[in-house]
């Protein structure tokens, strides 16, 4: 059994735009801002998305952070091909394939194209501002 002294809490990222990497989640997923504060001299704005928090801060003082290298496909699996958090996932309930064709629509790209896997289910990964990959799965 796994630790229940452990509970998710959230997903943090560093962005070159804080403000513009938070209204990109509001638009593109519905995210909702709970917070904005500044901590150490920059700026942390805080967003629930599927029960999920996620912090999106802006680089502090004597920070130098790196770009990170997007998701590429490979035979048959996609990578950052870095060490650390390759990715983050959600469920998607819903109609996975025409959500997509909506982001798509709004200018969201896609470095690996929706798959279906076993038994219907379907993943994509989507190129989210600041290097990160998300991807959305829809079981069947």
């Amino acid at each position: 059994m796994s630790n229940p002294a452990f509970e998710f809490d959230h997903i943090h990222i560093i962005s070159k735009a804080p403000k513009k990497s938070a209204a990109w989640y509001v638009e593109m997923f519905g995210a909702t801002i709970t917070a904005e504060t500044e901590a150490r001299r920059a700026p942390q704005i805080f967003l629930e998305l599927g029960g999920s928090n996620i912090i999106i801060r802006g680089q502090r003082p004597g920070e130098a952070p790196s770009t990170a290298k997007p998701v590429q496909q490979y035979d048959d699996y996609s990578s950052h091909a870095e060490w650390g958090t390759d990715h983050f996932g959600y469920l998607y309930s819903g109609d996975l394939r025409a959500f997509c064709k909506e982001l798509q629509a709004k200018g969201v790209t896609f470095p690996v194209a929706l798959k279906e896997g076993v038994n219907g289910a379907l993943l994509c990964y989507i190129a989210a501002p600041d290097g990160v990959s998300i991807e959305l799965m829809q079981r069947s």
